[in-house]
């Protein structure tokens, strides 16, 4: 009978929560003071709902902004170009 890797070590789990530490702002700023895994996941789900309200935020703007733009201006242009 043959297993294969389908679970992952602490060790990893550790590491991952060290990069995950290393990459939210809110963790950053407490420095070396470490949340325990749950909080630091909470905060990482709270972190990526809040990067995807911004990004719909500025690409609504971004909407607006080339519908405002004359279409035979060069800027609207690369932009358009820059989107596809």
């Amino acid at each position: 009978m043959t297993t294969s890797r389908s679970s992952i070590t602490e060790a990893e789990i550790n590491e991952l929560i060290s990069k995950l530490h290393a990459l939210l702002p809110e963790a950053r700023r407490r420095g070396t003071h470490r949340a325990s895994s749950a909080k630091l996941l909470k905060e990482t789900c709270s972190y990526i709902k809040s990067l995807h309200r911004e990004v719909d935020d500025l690409s609504d703007r971004l909407s607006y902004l080339i519908s405002s733009m004359d279409v035979t201006t060069s800027q609207a242009e690369i932009i358009r170009s820059l989107l596809r």
